[in-house]
């Protein structure tokens, strides 16, 4: 939900900076279905069968990072896909070396306020002795945010990675100034 809040608030800074949203109807992302299955897969398990078989569930967590990467990899071409893929990446990576969960910070996850009952899946959570931890969920919003979530340094990279896709795809001020910067937005995307 977090993630979504903060994409809707880059959307609103393009027209802000002089881009036009209706350019982005011209990317034709190829195989978006990859996108709506992985999103869908991460709906189930996390809202609709969190108390099944966790090994299952935390396959399926991977899975649906895996149908993301290779969205990712079929768009290359867009700006911004590279960060994407790098903020994604690092989450794939810490996810898969902690058995398919996020490793939390245990004092984050007590201010948010998540609770997990027996058996049921969060996608991230407390792990034991994590692996790669810093590049867990270290992060949390503010507590008098409407929305209070925890954000790993991935999400931070891919929330860096959809505003240069936004602004660069719209042709805002910030867009031109990312474009310059080959690393971000590729020759061929312009």
């Amino acid at each position: 939900m977090f993630l979504l809040v903060v994409l809707m608030l880059c959307i609103a800074t393009v027209p802000l900076l002089g881009g036009r949203l209706g350019a982005l109807a011209e990317l034709h992302p190829r195989a978006g279905w990859l996108a709506m299955l992985a999103i869908a897969i991460q709906i189930v398990i996390i809202s609709v069968i969190p108390g099944a078989d966790s090994s299952v569930l935390q396959a399926a967590h991977l899975v649906s990072y895996a149908l993301l990467g290779a969205f990712v990899f079929a768009n290359r071409h867009i700006p911004g896909m590279a960060l994407i893929a790098l903020g994604g990446g690092s989450n794939v990576l810490v996810i898969a070396a902690n058995d398919g969960v996020m490793p939390a910070d245990p004092d984050l996850i007590a201010s948010a306020a998540v609770q997990k009952t027996d058996g049921e899946f969060l996608n991230s959570a407390v792990v034991q002795n994590p692996h790669l931890a810093f590049l867990g969920d270290i992060l949390a919003t503010p507590g008098w945010w409407p929305i209070h979530a925890l954000v790993s340094v991935g999400d931070c990279i891919l929330i860096l990675g959809a505003l240069v896709l936004l602004h660069v795809a719209c042709g805002s001020s910030l867009g031109r100034v990312a474009g310059r910067l080959r690393v971000l937005a590729p020759a061929t995307a312009r």
